[in-house]
């Protein structure tokens, strides 16, 4: 899954001490009613905010996950989150949009546009 949209905000990173660390951030869709939606990257993912800043159009490879939880009293909750794992900036240029991805990339079609045949 993904979703396209504006960064809104950064969040510092979260280390705790089992050695797990999170960053969150808030992308704005760009639809007729924009969402806002936190996504979570957690351990070596933290590294794809590093050169993610506010303002910026992306698009966000996510996985949803949820987990169940029983508080002290004994009922049970649910949560769900989403995590990013990709992440590719979107830029405009001239009417059209350019992306580049923030880890390796990888050949597609538009890399072949200005063969002869």
């Amino acid at each position: 899954m993904e979703i396209i949209g504006i960064v809104k905000k950064l969040f510092d990173i979260q280390k705790f001490d089992s050695g797990f660390q999170k960053r969150e951030m808030v992308i704005t869709t760009e639809e007729p009613y924009p969402q806002n939606i936190l996504l979570e990257f957690i351990q070596d993912k933290v590294e794809l905010l590093n050169s993610i800043r506010p303002k910026d159009k992306i698009k966000v490879f996510i996985n949803l996950r949820g987990r169940e939880w029983t508080n002290q009293e004994g009922i049970i909750k649910y949560f769900n989150s989403i995590q990013g794992w990709k992440i590719e900036e979107i830029q405009q240029s001239l009417g059209s949009s350019k992306k580049t991805s923030t880890i390796s990339p990888s050949l597609s079609s538009d890399d072949f546009d200005d063969l002869p045949f």
